[in-house]
């Protein structure tokens, strides 16, 4: 709520998010009287301790992503998939771009970095350039990212660091329980799509 608020007042996201942060711990902190500022950093210090260096990682896939995307990788991309895709279909184009989305989220591990690359190369050329509505379907191409990251080791914030937090004995147990259900919403995700286009 509070990064939404700070977008409408000028501020970015993650302002948004740090004084959300800040009014949590005020809230805690008048609920118990133990929850002092040095159980925050205590716990901070414990999860970041725990999580590692993966804590970084969402951040520098996005850097990822724009790198791949100055290097012409989306170029190249679109150069490929303009043999596939017949001119103009659009419906075929929203399939290949979920697909490829859910495809790269799972080779970078990360959906932001994967949005840049596949527009660029699938998402611009093969279906906004058609009329495409870009709100619904940039929103919807992102959700087919996620789609990947819950099959990917790679997201290592969602499907590698539980199961160290949680001593799991499997090390893809996180990733064998979100499969089925990745495979269930990229299909709704599409259907979708190609409904709101």
């Amino acid at each position: 709520l509070c990064a939404i608020t700070g977008l409408g007042v000028g501020l970015s996201a993650l302002n948004g998010v740090a004084i959300g942060v800040v009014l949590a711990m005020m809230i805690l902190m008048l609920q118990n009287k133990n929850n002092t500022f040095k159980v925050f950093m205590n716990d901070s210090e414990r999860m970041l301790s725990v999580v590692g260096p993966l804590s970084m990682l969402p951040m520098l896939l996005a850097c990822l992503g724009a790198v791949f995307t100055q290097a012409g990788v989306g170029d190249v991309i679109a150069q490929v998939v303009g043999t596939i895709i017949p001119e103009g279909n659009v419906t075929i184009g929203i399939i290949v771009y979920a697909i490829g989305m859910m495809l790269f989220t799972i080779i970078m591990g990360n959906a932001f970095a994967a949005i840049t690359v596949m527009t660029v190369g699938i998402g611009y050329p093969f279906v906004l350039a058609y009329g495409a509505n870009p709100t619904v379907i940039g929103m919807l191409a992102l959700t087919c990212g996620y789609c990947g990251t819950l099959c990917t080791p790679m997201a290592a914030n969602f499907n590698t660091v539980p199961v160290a937090l949680l001593n799991m004995k499997k090390q893809f147990g996180v990733i064998k329980n979100q499969v089925l259900i990745a495979g269930i919403m990229i299909v709704v995700q599409i259907i979708m799509m190609i409904a709101m286009q």
